[in-house]
């Protein structure tokens, strides 16, 4: 482990890593700070940029822009009472509160302290977990492997946003946007309708920019006003926190680091779930229950703490299994495969600068927020000020020019407005976006394990029942299929006896 540890830490600290390091975070925190922008269109935006770096630098980068976006959030939920990205549409509740009661400053400085406390102790947990997690993995064949990634995605589509069978539909969207391109195994080419740039199948940053990036910007046009915004009353004075808020906050910062390093690794939950849960663990074992909501600061301090450590855990299934557990890990992997590298147990034993690297690079990254979320509050206050119509456009060059670069190619940016309409068109009409794109990454690679399960058993399908913990993987997700079904209906009938009134 300590040799791991030496070799990660030398990793991280060389120029180029420190250097992509502190762009990741820079850029997390920049684009977090925007309402409207999000943590999937941040990093589907700036995708592009890391296919000219190595794996391991476009790792780092790419994860500094994924925590950084959850410090950058806050920020706008605190002050502008409009999250900054989903995950800190919580901390709204009591922050915006805090601010109008000029407390804004304190509400900032002590959100970014629960942020650094979660982080922290998901990375203590991932450096723990992640090889032994690894170990058992190298006895999985492709039927535990399909049956896991069915699971994950059953259990993305159950715990996702809406109805369930919206959350399948995307699913089931996205695997068919998988398979368009040559067949892997006969080189026959599918759903291509003749054209010869779908011959290699859809870009992932297409279709993530698209979906993710240009759909945001539609639906943010019009809807976000920063007039209310004092930037100077907003400085290192006013952050300093009483002893009082002190010692109020870390019970709840440990409590919602243990929340979010849970619901950090289950497929389909995520940060944003991880916030929630803490919110509501933090009122059950208060005293003062009815005061949340008003400005109290174990309502800010136990979310923010908990969708850091759900950002750091959730890298232990993706690194560990090479199966993501939400749209923004499905990324990842993705980023991951364009540099050919092979996600999964192996990649511990096979790429151990590049796994260390990054994990030791968390500690780097968490640190460099700490110095750029304290002393800078005021940019990222004064940014916030920048009329939206000024920075829409701006976003959309990046989008453009982005999608270009990967394959100088026009029709990769043709790609991206006709997601990008089809996304606004789906956000309109309620139906899940992040499903989409795991159904998108895992969806060929369950193809290649199913074909390949059902090779080595001979045609038979019982394989995938004959083997352990295949079948008890698939019987939890028959399980969870079914209690998903059940709730719909449950909501579906609540919703019919309200509209006809008590009888």
């Amino acid at each position: 482990m300590l040799d791991n540890l030496a070799l990660g830490l030398q990793t991280a600290l060389s120029f180029d890593n420190l250097l992509w390091c502190f762009v990741g975070v820079f850029a997390g925190t920049l684009l977090g700070v925007i309402p409207g922008i999000g943590v999937l269109a941040a990093i589907s935006m700036l995708l592009p940029l890391t296919f000219q770096l190595d794996a391991t630098a476009a790792l780092i980068m790419l994860a500094g822009i994924w925590y950084g976006t959850s410090y950058g959030g806050s920020t706008a939920s605190i002050l502008l009472n409009v999250p900054g990205t989903p995950s800190s549409a919580i901390t709204a509740l009591d922050g915006y509160p805090m601010a109008r009661q000029g407390r804004a400053g304190v509400a900032l400085l002590m959100t970014t302290i629960a942020s650094f406390t979660g982080g922290s102790i998901g990375i203590l947990l991932l450096m723990g977990f992640s090889g032994s997690i690894a170990q058992v993995a190298l006895q999985f064949s492709s039927a535990e492997y399909f049956a896991l990634m069915l699971l994950g995605l059953v259990a993305a589509s159950s715990m996702s946003s809406g109805a369930m069978s919206k959350g399948l539909i995307m699913v089931c969207l996205g695997m068919l946007f998988g398979l368009v391109g040559s067949d892997v195994y006969t080189g026959t080419r599918r759903f291509t309708f003749g054209m010869i740039e779908l011959a290699d199948g859809i870009a992932l940053v297409a279709l993530a920019l698209g979906i993710f990036g240009l759909s945001e910007v539609i639906v943010s046009i019009g809807k976000i006003d920063a007039k209310d915004i004092d930037s100077r009353s907003i400085g290192l004075k006013s952050m300093k926190p009483t002893r009082e808020d002190v010692r109020r906050s870390w019970p709840p910062m440990l409590r919602g680091a243990a929340v979010g390093s849970f619901f950090g690794t289950l497929p389909g939950t995520g940060p944003s779930i991880a916030a929630f849960m803490s919110y509501a663990m933090e009122r059950r074992v208060s005293k003062t229950p009815e005061k949340f909501g008003t400005g109290e600061i174990e309502g800010i301090t136990g979310p923010e703490s908990a969708n850091n450590a759900a950002d750091q855990t959730a890298f232990i299934p993706t690194l560990a299994l090479g199966i993501p557990g939400s749209a923004t890990m499905a990324l990842m992997l993705g980023a991951l495969m364009i540099h050919g590298i092979a996600p999964g147990p192996q990649l511990m034993t096979e790429q151990p600068s590049l796994f260390w690297g990054l994990v030791m690079s968390f500690w780097i990254g968490n640190l460099l927020l700490l110095v750029l979320n304290i002393p800078l509050i005021g940019l990222w206050v004064r940014l916030l000020t920048v009329p939206y119509q000024w920075l829409f456009p701006a976003v959309l060059m990046f989008i453009c020019i982005g999608t270009y670069s990967v394959n100088s190619s026009g029709f990769d940016v043709l790609m991206v407005a006709m997601f990008g309409i089809l996304g606004y068109a789906l956000r309109l009409l309620s139906f899940p976006l992040a499903p989409m794109l795991l159904g998108f990454v895992l969806g060929p690679m369950m193809e290649e394990h199913f074909r390949r399960a059902m090779l080595l058993g001979r045609g038979d399908p019982l394989v995938f029942l004959s083997r352990p913990i295949s079948a008890v993987v698939l019987l939890l997700t028959l399980g969870l299929l079914l209690l998903g079904i059940r709730s719909t209906l449950r909501a579906r009938r609540l919703r019919a006896q309200a509209a006809h009134g008590p009888r």
